[in-house]
């Protein structure tokens, strides 16, 4: 119970000290009081390792016995906006009914805070680790991870290549999908990719008294319904998904989505079209999605436009890449008079093995100190750091060790963010075995 009481206070310290990121930012200074405060709350830590500030962001290096395969922990110190309705004061840090409340318990502080302190203990007991172990928290990761790539370019001039490298990512939840039983680590082995595209579609414009037929508005919106209708991506199930279904499955009650999910193999052409209505984030693992996000027509409600234009959220897939991607919903667009530009094409990072030591030993951790978890590889949808780093190691592995519930799964990136307090502690023991156990 102290030991819990301990590590809530020192996490909600760290949510008191809002760190929101925000595009283009110029005003860092909230960042450095955010190290101040980290210095101050791990203090064996930030004397024993050599730290390295890149505007902002920190690296440190923790050195071990020796130094040609060492390990890199992340987690980022910066957060999204706070807005909504909230329980508890966003970055108050309120310690209430078991939890703690506030923006970054879960994305990512909580994370930061147990991958700290694991370390911080291990120094004050006097443990060496076998390779040099690197600590990486930026503060751009919810901004679209500039420094990541920037630290990552620095590494690749110093010829540093990681044995493996673990981010935030999947958590404990009960229920990866309806009729699951039991809890299931959702442990990412990978993400997809990440890219804005922008449709535009030209017309003569005009006072709208008069319309012609297909301006450019309406082709846009028979596109968009075009795609939503029918998809124009490639569905594959490879290895990794097949493995993510077949493990959720075995913890479901005898059923047509059990057999078919502890079956996916030989049913695949069936799970393919039935995926989207037993589970929309199990199907958006099958293929490439586009979600419209963004839209502009004319500046006023009696003026036809003469150019209109969508934005969408694009997450490739492997199978299909970028490329393969952006074509197959050019060819779509082109039906309607719609040309396709490529905004940001994001990066494309590689998948690791589930058969990798690396995670086999991060199943090791959850299954010690998370007993009767179901360890689950998946592909992850959202996006982290961790994809830049897939230069530096064929092994990146994206899991965050605390037991979650739908709501608090919800929370992230919404209002009243928590997580349990109960958790810290599990969570350092976590990061402190992988940290022992590594060679």
């Amino acid at each position: 119970m102290e030991r819990t009481q301990k590590y809530a206070n020192r996490l909600s310290a760290m949510i008191q000290s809002e760190t929101v990121s925000t595009p283009n930012q110029t005003d860092i200074s909230k960042f450095y009081a955010f190290h101040t405060l980290l210095k101050r709350e791990f203090p064996l830590l930030f004397s024993t390792c050599k730290v390295e500030d890149f505007s902002g962001s920190l690296v440190l290096r923790w050195q071990g016995k020796a130094s040609e395969n060492p390990v890199c922990f992340m987690n980022h110190m910066d957060v999204v906006e706070a807005t909504g309705n909230w329980r508890y004061p966003p970055f108050q840090g309120e310690i209430a009914e078991g939890k703690l409340w506030g923006r970054g318990a879960l994305d990512t502080k909580g994370g930061l805070f147990a991958m700290l302190q694991s370390a911080e203990e291990l120094i004050k007991e006097g443990f060496i680790p076998a390779q040099d172990i690197y600590f990486v928290s930026t503060r751009t990761e919810e901004v679209g991870g500039a420094h990541a790539q920037i630290i990552v370019e620095e590494f690749l001039k110093r010829n540093i290549r990681f044995s493996f490298v673990l981010d935030e990512g999947g958590m404990i939840v009960t229920e990866p999908m309806k009729g699951a039983q039991g809890n299931y680590a959702m442990v990412g082995v990978g993400e997809k990719g990440y890219a804005n595209i922008k449709f535009t579609a030209r017309g003569k414009g005009g006072h709208a008294s008069a319309p012609g037929k297909n301006t450019p508005l309406v082709r846009l919106g028979c596109f968009m319904a075009a795609v939503e209708k029918r998809s124009p991506f490639q569905t594959y199930l490879s290895p990794t998904v097949s493995e993510t279904f077949s493990v959720i499955g075995k913890g479901m009650k005898k059923g047509p989505v059990k057999f078919l999910l502890t079956h996916n193999r030989a049913f695949r052409s069936i799970l393919k079209r039935v995926m989207p209505a037993v589970s929309p984030q199990g199907a958006a693992m099958l293929r490439t999605t586009l979600a419209f996000t963004m839209a502009s027509g004319s500046n006023g409600a009696n003026v036809l436009p003469e150019e209109a234009y969508v934005i969408a959220d694009m997450r490739y897939s492997h199978h299909q890449g970028l490329e393969g991607s952006v074509a197959a919903v050019k060819k779509v667009a082109e039906k309607y008079g719609v040309e396709t530009e490529v905004l940001n094409p994001g990066v494309s990072s590689s998948l690791t093995d589930y058969a990798s030591p690396a995670f086999a030993l991060v199943s090791e951790g959850i299954q010690k100190v998370f007993p009767q978890t179901a360890i689950v590889p998946y592909l992850m949808t959202a996006a982290s750091d961790s994809r830049f780093f897939s230069a530096l190691s064929d092994s990146c592995l994206r899991f965050s060790p605390f037991v979650i519930d739908n709501a608090q799964l919800g929370s992230v990136h919404g209002a009243d963010e928590n997580v349990n307090v109960d958790n810290l502690a599990p969570a350092v023991d976590f990061y402190k075995f992988v940290m022992q156990t590594f060679s």
